[in-house]
């Protein structure tokens, strides 16, 4: 009698300890790994209260210089300057983001002179996914300062961008950025009045957190 009741506890204990290891089983499999599986990964890549932090470097170009309707000579030579970015983005849902940014740009003149300029602003943007591409699109607006020589300027820009990155890992994607600004300079004279229209493209890396 004892020995077929200790068999019978033997068997329900075996029993027990089967299920359990089924259950662990399944649980583990229901767990991917998103860097193993990352291709296959299907969902909504950003939620509310994801960030990124943007660093970008590159150039940028003059496209023209407009005083009242008049198109000026581009005196920007070579027609090419620098251009860096850090930039700051906060998702409001799984598509839109605001954020922050502060840059810096230089320009040379045909008198061996340099066009310093440093924009802050607030941007707003939306992205699209396609597997492991991004595509986020943004509008910034803000002010920056202009020096040249001994004259100092402090005004409005504002630029439209875009950019295209790869998703490399779960924290770092990296890409091109392009904008197109606007950088005009008013004065109290309206007839001294400039608009200047820049296009730059840099090199970008982004951290997810």
């Amino acid at each position: 009698m004892l020995g077929a009741l200790l068999h019978k506890k033997a068997a329900a204990c075996l029993l027990t300890l089967s299920l359990c290891a089924s259950v662990l089983l399944y649980a583990q499999d229901d767990d991917p790994d998103i860097e193993t599986d990352w291709d296959l990964y299907s969902g909504e890549l950003y939620v509310r209260g994801d960030q990124t932090f943007i660093i970008s470097l590159g150039t940028i170009f003059p496209l023209m210089f407009i005083n009242n309707g008049e198109l000026l000579e581009n005196k920007i030579d070579p027609p090419v300057g620098g251009s860096g970015l850090l930039a700051y983005n906060y998702y409001l849902s799984s598509k839109f983001f605001i954020g922050g940014e502060v840059g810096g740009m230089f320009l040379p003149t045909i008198g061996r002179n340099t066009i310093f300029m440093i924009p802050l602003g607030f941007r707003a943007g939306i992205h699209f996914i396609a597997s492991r591409f991004e595509f986020p699109v943004n509008l910034a607006i803000g002010m920056t300062w202009h020096n040249y020589l001994n004259l100092g300027y402090y005004g409005l820009y504002a630029k439209l961008g875009a950019a295209a990155f790869f998703r490399a890992t779960s924290e770092w994607s990296f890409g091109i950025t392009t904008h197109f600004g606007w950088y005009p300079e008013w004065t109290s004279e309206p007839a001294k009045n400039v608009d200047g229209y820049l296009l730059d493209t840099m090199l970008s890396a982004r951290y997810h957190f």
